[in-house]
């Protein structure tokens, strides 16, 4: 996964590979009914995963248009990119405000009955988003990421290389969660380790 030292594009590209090469492991390591269940009042590991899946569509669609559009769309970057750090403690900032995922939480759908099935499609369409998204990367040049923004619903608009910090730093922020939800569920439960 990503560290704070994540900030050139070729280091960028390889949180990219290794997300998509490992870092999903930890969603296939859920037994299909944990994975589809909600965590307490929280959403489930699928929920989730749909909601990473969703959100990082848009990324990768807005990076495969050209620069011109992006900044027709979005005006140019002012002050060039904030580092890895200053992303993630700003996000963090917002949601501590009350920030939340608005249109991009998962819609709720209606459970199917192979459930590990479903899983396992989940977590392949979620691998390539990750990969779709690192192959419209790899046509950015590293300047050209500091150039061009991008909205997000709560950091407002951030330069390319701030949106792509925070995708890295959102898969984690999302099995942090999980993982963190799962213990405090366990422990309630007396369930606990």
């Amino acid at each position: 996964m990503p560290t704070p030292t994540t900030q050139t594009r070729d280091e960028i590209l390889a949180s990219l590979d290794e997300l998509g090469q490992q870092g999903l492991n930890f969603w296939a390591e859920f037994v299909p009914d944990q994975f589809a269940a909600p965590i307490g009042e929280a959403w489930s590991p699928a929920d989730n995963v749909r909601h990473l899946i969703k959100s990082t569509l848009p990324v990768t669609k807005a990076l495969k248009l050209p620069g011109v559009v992006l900044r027709t769309l979005f005006g140019p970057a002012k002050n060039g990119s904030s580092s890895y750090d200053e992303l993630v403690a700003r996000y963090k900032s917002l949601l501590a405000a009350g920030g939340n995922a608005g249109k991009f939480a998962p819609r709720t759908v209606a459970v199917p009955d192979d459930l590990e099935a479903w899983q396992l499609k989940l977590i392949i369409v979620c691998r390539d988003s990750v990969s779709d998204l690192r192959r419209a990367v790899e046509r950015w040049p590293e300047n050209d990421l500091d150039r061009y923004r991008l909205p997000h619903p709560l950091l407002g608009k951030i330069t390319l290389r701030e949106m792509l910090f925070f995708t890295l730093y959102h898969f984690d922020h999302h099995q942090q969660n999980v993982v963190r939800r799962t213990r405090a569920a366990a422990s309630s439960t007396g369930h606990g380790e």
